[in-house]
């Protein structure tokens, strides 16, 4: 729906079960981009456990409607409207045939069925099946599907839908047919099909019963030589889920296919799955070592989700991070196994920060804003803008605190009760807490509030130590960080808090801790569980005053508030053994110089840095026993944007300012080990996407990034030169590209120019790699002479930039306004008008995406009163000009 009406708003608590079930679905396809007719054959009953209705009321949104009938006899009684079809005076039980028509080669929105590169392909979730054919289209309507596929044979030779091929063959008029069947219950959200010139990588494999798998990576031909890291990733993971979670692949085959146009990463559709190709495609000279990771990470993602999100799949909408949460909680793991196994603690660590990173510069930021929301959200107008950070990141660390809390073996015996009680169902958060509280023989009826309250816990901790007694008090206490109104609005009560704590001697080592009633200390670390507003635990047997390691391995998302001094944060940065608080220490560190700068570059003061930190970062870049990829981390300063969300009114040019100012100093003061640190991490030889080189790679790489910002970057441009022009892979190529755009940025002359014309003519033929290019130039830091708004409007021209691809947008578009924060918040508003005029354009071709874009903005209020301005009027003239409920739910919350 996209008009200009009242939005309906749809409420958790008006649930209701359907007035009939579906139990299977025969769908035929006739097959033309310009109209394809879909003929659905349904076996339709009432459902006895909800109100009687005498009318079928089926959604549907442009569709042409052809016919129906009823137990094979033409029905009359059917009204088609806007928003579907209503099906009039029906029986009981019976069958029912509705034909009708779509078209895929003008639906821009990418949902429902659709034409890219002349292929056809679906994406359903959410209410895209819908636009295909009407149905009772909601998660808790699930029926078994037999879909045939007709189409011109020399454009569409391959024919794919969900399940097991079970007939195909050649028709009189130079088209061929293939029938599919899926012998598994599911929603329509996961129906797929494809159609198109494809090419397959295939492996076989057998499964932990000895049963043979067929898996194919399906693309366009020229990209098969870019398949082989995705199969690798898909064998690693149907590995990984039965050696951790006793879960087998189901389906004979199992099938990946990578698309260019596509509003999301990827699609977990029943056997058939759909990608993004930015999540598939990958080799050493188009891919860089974050492009392999994530690939990995995405295709185990959507494999996972066969058994947490569709042999038991959400029932209504607001349960979905009962599928993406666990989910993402479960690619999350299967990727720090990746990266070093159980054993290698520090590799785990690494992609601990990592996630956590992402947690809190994106969803502690969604809390904070008028789109916060709970886990399970109680209410939506566009369920499209609910596949949110708090969704996916904070109902992943819901899901981890279940395995703080149980233990790992206790987590598994939680999710095999699960299975067992709820395969082939549509259920809800709750059900999968109970199997957790059962399972385990615990009381988690408090754990509910985190699903249904919003906004970022705080909890404050104060310490005292008694040496008479020898005995070391922590008080917990616990409320909220200042959010907005609408998670306020659900705030009712204290949080079951898993906060790990460690204590760490005056020699640097960890102390063995031992509650008062306890008879004997258990470890150095502790898991206290905090459930009252105020909580105070007692350790005895403390035989000096410790440093508390506090939250260790960040066990909940929350705010810890414990004022540590500059030299105890030092301490920690040199001698905490968990690695996560480690880097955390050095982190919050570079964090209050940070924001004391800004505060100095605000007022027009001079600015000078302190010494403590530049000490800090020269014994984190020199001690070789930490890994390449742990230091590469710890060296990082907060980004722009998180700096900027901590100051009490957001100034992004101060913000970048301190932060340019530090990074210089920092690369003056270090430049000697800066050089030393780049020649040790050279990886020559052939590239290796393993995480030990891609480590090597990232220090590498971050210590040209320092050294391009010295006010002599001769010996940078010469590296970055160099290494540009002899690399063997994109990671180095593109490090390189952007080291010389920061020369460039500082006044170094026009370093960049042949490097980047190069470059594009180098990767013209590779979409993704041309991508890379576009987002290269959004996100540079421009001149007084020439802002980078400037550079972006100019590429807006390209011949390559295509607004209707969801990927070069986000390149180009969505890189300049979410990640140039100094550029983007320009004070003469050029920024905020170029981001209207985006939206709105993107609106009118696909509301997903502008919705996303449209988000940019809705922290405006929390910037200086000009800044403030500014965005109020361009999210005035959004609202006035957007049609979409997309748009419109974001930036009238976001006004309101």
């Amino acid at each position: 729906m996209s008009d200009t009406a009242t939005p309906t708003v749809i409420r958790r608590e008006d649930y209701a079960p359907p007035a009939f079930l579906i139990d299977t679905v025969d769908l035929e396809f006739d097959l033309a981009p310009e109209r394809t007719v879909v003929k659905s054959t349904l076996r339709v009953r009432r459902n006895p456990d909800a109100q009687p209705s005498a009318h079928l009321e089926l959604m549907g949104e442009q569709l042409e409607f052809i016919g129906a009938a009823i137990d094979g006899k033409p029905y009359a009684n059917v009204r088609a409207h806007e928003h579907g079809l209503t099906v009039e005076n029906v029986p009981d039980a019976f069958e029912l045939t509705l034909t009708g028509a779509c078209a895929p080669e003008a639906n821009t929105t990418l949902s429902g069925l659709y034409v890219s590169s002349g292929n056809f392909f679906t994406q359903c979730e959410a209410e895209g099946f819908r636009r295909i054919t009407w149905f009772l289209d909601r998660p808790d309507v699930m029926a078994t599907y037999t879909v045939t596929l007709r189409a011109d044979k020399l454009a569409y030779p391959v024919l794919l839908s969900n399940g097991n091929l079970i007939a195909e063959g050649d028709l009189p008029d130079g088209r061929h047919y293939a029938k599919w069947e899926d012998p598994f219950r599911k929603p329509s959200y996961l129906f797929a099909l494809v159609a198109g010139k494809l090419v397959a990588l295939e492996e076989r494999i057998q499964s932990g019963s000895g049963k043979e798998k067929l898996l194919q990576v399906w693309v366009e031909p020229h990209d098969l030589d870019k398949t082989r890291h995705a199969m690798d990733s898909l064998i690693h993971s149907i590995h990984w889920d039965e050696q951790r979670f006793g879960l087998e692949l189901d389906l004979d085959r199992f099938m990946i296919v990578a698309v260019s146009d596509f509003n999301m990463g990827a699609m977990e559709n029943k056997g058939l799955n759909i990608f993004n190709t930015k999540y598939v495609l990958a080799n050493p000279e188009t891919a860089t070592d974050v492009d392999f990771a994530n690939i990995e990470a995405v295709v185990g993602h959507e494999y996972f989700h066969n058994w947490t999100g569709n042999r038991v799949t959400c029932r209504d909408w607001f349960q979905l991070s009962l599928k993406e949460g666990l989910t993402v909680f479960r690619d999350q793991e299967f990727s720090a196994a990746m990266s070093g196994g159980d054993e290698n603690e520090a590799a785990r660590a690494t992609k601990r920060i990592e996630d956590v990173r992402v947690l809190r510069q994106m969803q502690f930021a969604e809390d904070a804003g008028p789109m916060a929301h709970p886990v399970r959200p109680e209410s939506y107008v566009e369920i499209n803008n609910f596949y949110t950070m708090t969704v996916y990141e904070k109902g992943a660390e819901v899901v981890r605190m279940y395995q703080t809390l149980l233990g790992r073996d206790g987590f598994r015996k939680g999710m095999d009760l699960y299975f067992q009680r709820h395969d082939g169902q549509a259920v809800t958060c709750d059900d999968f807490r109970h199997a957790m509280a059962d399972a385990n023989g615990r009381d988690l009826a408090q754990f509910e509030r985190w699903y249904s309250q919003a906004g970022t816990p705080r909890v404050s901790v104060t310490t005292s130590y008694d040496e008479g007694t020898r005995c070391y008090s922590v008080t917990l206490t616990q409320g909220y960080a200042n959010g907005s109104p609408a998670a306020r609005e659900t705030q009712k009560g204290p949080l079951h808090i898993p906060f790990a704590i460690g204590l760490i001697g005056p020699d640097g080592a960890d102390l063995p801790l031992r509650l008062e009633g306890e008879a004997a200390a258990h470890g150095t670390t502790r898991v206290l569980e905090l459930t009252d507003t105020q909580q105070t635990f007692t350790f005895a047997d403390v035989m000096a005053k410790p440093l508390p390691s506090l939250l260790r391995n960040f066990s909940a998302p929350v705010i810890v508030d414990y004022d540590y001094g500059n030299d105890e944060l030092a301490f920690l940065l040199a001698h905490d053994s968990d690695a996560f608080n480690r880097w955390e220490a050095g982190q919050r560190l570079a964090t209050r110089e940070l924001l004391a700068l800004a505060a100095r570059a605000a007022a027009g003061q001079p600015l000078e840095i302190n010494p403590a930190l530049v000490d800090a970062f020269l014994r984190v870049l020199t001690d070789e026993s930490l890994s390449p990829s742990f230091r590469e981390l710890a060296l990082m300063l907060p980004s722009e944007t998180y700096l900027a969300e901590q100051m009490a009114e957001s100034d992004p040019a101060a913000v970048h300012t301190a932060r340019q100012f530090v990074r210089k100093q920092l690369a003056t003061a270090l430049k000697g080990e800066w050089l030393a640190a780049y020649e040790r991490n050279v990886t020559p030889g052939a590239y290796e996407p393993t995480p030990e080189a891609a480590g090597h790679r990232g220090l590498k790489n971050l210590a040209l990034s320092y050294l391009s910002e010295l006010d002599d970057a001769a010996q940078a441009v010469r590296l970055a030169t160099a290494q540009y022009d002899s690399a063997n892979n994109m990671t180095d190529r593109s490090a390189a590209l952007s080291a010389l755009l920061n020369v460039q940025a500082a006044g170094g002359g026009d370093v960049a120019r042949k490097a980047l014309e190069d470059f594009y003519v180098r990767f013209e033929k590779e979409p993704l790699v041309i991508d890379k290019w576009f987002a290269l130039q959004a996100t540079q830091r421009g001149t007084a002479q020439r802002p980078t708004i400037e550079t972006v409007r100019a590429l807006m021209g390209h011949p390559a930039f295509n607004i209707k691809n969801p990927n070069r947008a986000r390149s180009l578009i969505f890189s300049f306004c979410a990640a140039n924060p100094a550029q983007f918040h320009a004070a003469d508003g050029s920024g905020y008008a170029f981001w209207a005029d985006q939206v709105i354009a993107l609106d009118a071709l696909n509301p997903q995406v502008a919705a996303r874009l449209a988000r940019n903005l809705e922290l405006w209020r929390r910037f200086t009163p000009a800044l403030r301005d500014a965005m109020r009027a361009a999210l005035q003239r959004v609202a006035a000009e957007a049609k979409s409920r997309d748009v419109r739910e974001i930036v009238e919350k976001a006004l309101a």
